[in-house]
């Protein structure tokens, strides 16, 4: 690769979403993929479950009470605001994304029609620089609470996708944790890592450096923000929601690592911004050198990886 090829530029959207609004948060997340194209962005990264939220209330609302009746409208609300996909819920961005000519990585919370139509997953979606969604990739392990609302996904999205020469590749929050989908990626060369998180910097500081020294690759760590002001005062049980929930839930903490580990944009900790990284996609190349995991420092002959990219369903139809 040339020199004069090796740029590429790609922004991390850390914005609060109009919480359990979709087609509020819809209009934020658009707006900042606007904004990056004309900052010549190929890529821009968004947090876990941004769309339309992430599930705050659980922890501080007595979530595993069984057969709470606020539990259950607070679920009804989740689900009506969530994201069916085959519905054009995505359609906005999806246009966005070919006007601004570049590639999005958006957290949903996604109603798939497909396993009823009730039950929600975590998922985040590739959408390409001419609009088409490429991939779905479901949340393997919803974390500890989120299992009161979010169903387990499966190994059908992951997969990694040509940006620009190199392999993008993408998980959520604490899949990044784990070693066996991390090598699922690896072993699909990739180069460009995202890591998508509902918004702290507790868990970008540590993490995103150790993942980009194992996989040779740019790491880019996204999240949002949510504080108890963005609690909308139309969202059912507001009062109540502000009541409970502490001042801040999601600090951001928004950063990329190189692939030698070093900062390219330390953690960034509350602030509501569009961050422009400058990759020198060289390194990835020169980072190889002593370290390629699906390569030179592999040993398919002792270890292998299987990985099952079924997208599972209840209903297998026979004419």
């Amino acid at each position: 690769m040339s020199q004069s090829a090796a740029g590429l530029t790609v922004a991390l959207a850390q914005i609060a979403p109009v919480w359990l609004d979709r087609g509020g948060t819809l209009a934020k997340v658009v707006a900042r993929v606007e904004e990056a194209g004309l900052r010549g962005a190929r890529l821009v990264a968004f947090g876990e479950a941004l769309l339309p939220g992430y599930p705050f209330w659980l922890e501080h609302t007595e979530g595993a009470r069984f057969e709470s009746p606020l539990q259950k409208r607070l679920y009804a609300h989740y689900g009506e605001q969530a994201v069916q996909i085959e519905r054009g819920d995505l359609a906005p961005v999806c246009a966005a994304a070919r006007a601004a000519e570049v590639q999005v990585v958006l957290g949903i919370i996604e109603r798939p029609s497909e396993r009823g139509g009730h039950s929600l997953y975590c998922s985040l979606v590739l959408i390409d620089a001419s609009g088409e969604i490429r991939n779905v990739h479901r949340k393997l392990v919803p974390t500890y609470e989120e299992r009161l609302v979010w169903s387990p996904g499966d190994g059908h999205g992951l997969r990694t996708f040509d940006l620009d020469g190199l392999k993008l590749g993408a998980l959520n929050c604490w899949e990044n944790w784990m070693p066996l989908a991390r090598s699922a990626l690896y072993a699909q060369g990739l180069d460009i890592h995202v890591a998508a998180w509902p918004g702290s910097v507790r868990n970008t500081e540590d993490i995103t450096r150790f993942i980009a020294r194992e996989g040779r690759c740019f790491v880019l760590s996204v999240g949002g923000l949510m504080r108890r002001q963005d609690v909308p005062a139309h969202l059912p049980e507001s009062a109540l929601l502000r009541a409970a929930l502490p001042e801040v839930m999601a600090n951001g903490g928004a950063c990329v690592a190189a692939p030698d580990g070093r900062w390219l944009l330390p953690p960034q900790p509350d602030v509501e911004q569009l961050f422009i990284v400058e990759l020198d996609q060289c390194e990835v190349a020169q980072a190889r050198q002593s370290l390629d995991l699906s390569g030179h420092y592999s040993r398919p002959d002792v270890l292998t990886l299987a990985l099952n990219t079924t997208r599972q369903q209840v209903l297998t139809r026979y004419d």
